[in-house]
């Protein structure tokens, strides 16, 4: 599907380590355009780990991450300027919390929250950020007639919605998600997924996708790295790996959620 690309994202031999713990190690992959890479395992697994690694807000202990932007420059995204950083996660990168407070503004309203994203890449017109914070909210099933509240008042996941129009409202290509559904309810998981992988399909967006929920996985990554103790254990096409997992600690993943 993505062979004839030029990968966006290359991740080579990446290793990051919290003293003598090994938080990842030896984690390679490319991503492509339009791809939803899912990285699976269970908590302490090193999948949060490589995410925050990979999104440059950790230095690794070894290897490298390469970007390619949209002048098709492969940017080394641990070489480069903390202003250039700053920049890319600004524009062509977004990164949704887990929980959506670490990913919004509390004491600002949602339509500010949205805004304010805007303004950091130089939008001035305040009639202009308005009426797209108001679209985005519309895009992303918030009712617009609470442009104005605070993100306090609204339910978890109404806030993970708030966050995600924060993100995206500035056309990025690339997206890290931090267990994206993880602590809401099943129903609220289930519209939500379902409002994740529109947005993906419609805005041809690149993701990387850390959960320890398969059926996530299973319904927004196209391919799959299975993480155990830091390391990848199994990687493939998303439904070749869950129907029919190699390694015994991806069976076991698979069965503990068919014997729930």
């Amino acid at each position: 599907m993505f062979i004839d690309e030029t990968p966006l994202l290359t991740v080579e031999n990446l290793s990051y380590f919290y003293g003598r713990h090994r938080g990842c190690e030896g984690v390679s992959f490319d991503l492509y355009p339009g791809e939803v890479m899912g990285v699976v395992g269970e908590s302490g697994s090193g999948k949060s780990t490589l995410l925050r690694v990979i999104a440059g807000q950790d230095r690794p202990d070894a290897g490298t991450v390469t970007y390619r932007d949209r002048l098709d420059k492969d940017l080394d995204i641990h070489r480069i300027s903390e202003a250039q950083l700053r920049f890319l996660t600004r524009t062509d990168w977004a990164f949704v919390h887990q929980n959506p407070r670490d990913g919004l503004r509390m004491n600002v309203s949602a339509g500010a929250n949205v805004g304010e994203r805007l303004m950091a890449i130089g939008q001035r017109h305040y009639g202009e950020i308005r009426g797209q914070a108001t679209e985005w909210l519309g895009r992303v099933e918030v009712d617009t007639n609470r442009i104005d509240d605070l993100p306090a008042t609204f339910s978890g996941g109404m806030q993970q919605r708030l966050q995600i129009a924060r993100n995206l409202v500035t056309g990025p290509r690339l997206v890290f998600m931090d267990e994206p559904t993880g602590g809401l309810d099943v129903s609220v998981q289930a519209r939500l997924l379902d409002l994740i992988r529109g947005l993906v399909s419609r805005l041809g967006l690149s993701a990387v996708i850390v959960t320890h929920d398969l059926a996530v996985v299973r319904l927004l990554a196209h391919r799959l790295l299975v993480m155990k103790d830091g390391r990848v254990v199994e990687s493939g096409l998303t439904d070749q790996v869950l129907d029919d997992p190699q390694h015994p600690y991806s069976q076991l993943l698979v069965s503990s959620i068919l014997q729930t």
